[in-house]
C-alpha cells in the first residue's frame, strides 16, 4: 500500500469516525446503557471499508466526501448492526470481533439485540437527513438502503447461510448466499455515494457492477483468511466456519482455485471502472488493497 493511498484511507476513516461521534447519541443521554453499547460496537475498530467506498464512489462521480458523509455513516451503522446480530449465540456465536469481546459478551444478549436494532434504526435516521440531488431524492436513497438490508438481500443471505449449515453446498448455492449477505451492502455503499453525487444511470450501473464483483472477491478472501490466519491476526475467531460445518469457498473450490477466483473477480471489478477514467483511481486502489489482504 503506497503512502498516498494510506494517507487517503486514514483521512477518510478519521472523517467518518468524527461524524459518527457527532451523530450517535451520547452515553449521557438516557438510557445511557444502550448508547454506551452502541458506541462500544461502532468504535471497536475496523477498516470502515463501506463508508470509504461510499465516499470514493461520490468522488468518482464528481462529488465530494461532504456530500456523501451521511450515506457513508448510514451504511457503516447498518453493517455494524449486522455484526452485532451475527455474533449472537443464536446465530454464528462468536466471542470476539475486531480483537475485542463481542457486544453480547460485554452487555448481555438482550442488550446486544437492542443495540443492533438501535444501530439499524439510526442508519435510516441519518440517511433521511441527506440533501436531495437532481436525479435522486432522499426517498430513493432510503429505499436503496432498505432493500440492501431487508429479506431480499442482507437478511435473506443470513437466512440462506443458517439453512446451509451442516450441508455441502454447491457453487451456485454459495454464490447466492454471498451475493446477498456480503456483496449487496457493498453495492449499496457505492450506489449511495454515487447518488449523493448526482450520478448518471450509466455511472450507477458501473458502480453496481464493480461492487458485485468486489463484494464476492471480498468474501472469497475472507473465507481463505479464516482457514489460513490466526485469531490474533484476524481479530475474530479463526476456523469458525469449519467448526460450524459451513460450506466456504476453500471447502467447495479448494484454496488454489479460491485464490484464482478472488483475482478473477477483482479484475472484473476493475474493468467496470473504465467509465470513470482517472476519477476512479481511488476505487481501483481500494480493490487492489482488498485483494492484497490475502497475500
Amino acid at each position: 500500500m503506497n503512502g498516498d493511498f494510506e494517507d487517503y484511507l486514514k483521512a477518510k476513516v478519521s472523517l467518518v469516525d468524527a461524524a459518527l461521534d457527532d451523530w450517535l447519541p451520547s452515553p449521557g443521554e438516557a438510557p445511557g446503557s444502550i448508547h454506551e453499547a452502541m458506541r462500544y460496537t461502532v468504535f471497536a475498530g475496523g477498516k470502515r471499508l463501506r463508508p470509504v467506498l461510499c465516499i470514493a464512489a461520490a468522488e468518482a462521480c464528481g462529488g465530494n466526501a461532504a456530500s456523501a458523509l451521511r450515506a457513508a455513516c448510514a451504511v457503516e451503522l447498518m453493517h455494524t448492526y449486522s455484526l452485532v446480530h451475527d455474533d449472537l449465540p443464536c446465530m454464528d456465536d462468536d466471542d470476539l470481533r475486531r480483537g475485542r469481546p463481542t457486544c453480547h459478551k460485554v452487555y448481555g444478549e438482550g442488550m446486544a439485540v437492542l443495540c443492533g436494532d438501535a444501530l439499524l434504526t439510526e442508519s435510516f435516521a441519518l440517511l433521511a437527513k441527506s440533501s436531495p440531488m437532481g436525479r435522486h431524492t432522499v426517498g430513493d436513497m432510503v429505499s436503496e438502503l432498505a432493500l440492501a438490508g431487508g429479506s431480499r438481500k442482507l437478511i435473506g443471505g443470513q437466512v440462506l447461510d443458517l439453512e446451509g449449515e451442516g450441508q455441502q453446498l454447491d457453487k451456485q448455492q454459495l454464490l447466492a448466499i454471498h451475493e446477498a449477505k456480503t456483496a449487496a451492502l457493498l453495492v449499496t455503499s457505492l450506489r449511495l455515494g454515487g447518488m449523493a453525487a448526482n450520478a448518471s444511470p450509466a455511472q450507477l450501473k458501473a458502480l453496481s457492477d464493480f461492487g458485485e464483483s468486489l463484494g464476492l472477491a471480498f468474501q472469497v478472501i475472507d473465507d481463505i483468511l479464516d482457514v489460513t490466519q490466526t485469531t490474533k491476526s484476524l481479530g475474530k475467531t479463526a476456523g469458525k466456519d469449519v467448526a460450524a460445518n459451513k460450506s466456504t469457498y476453500p471447502s467447495v473450490w479448494g484454496l488454489d482455485e479460491s485464490r484464482k477466483e478472488a483475482e478473477r473477480l477483482t479484475q472484473v471489478a476493475l474493468d467496470a471502472l473504465e467509465i470513470f477514467a482517472d476519477r476512479g483511481a481511488r476505487l481501483r486502489e481500494i480493490a487492489e488493497w482488498m485483494l492484497a489482504r490475502e497475500y
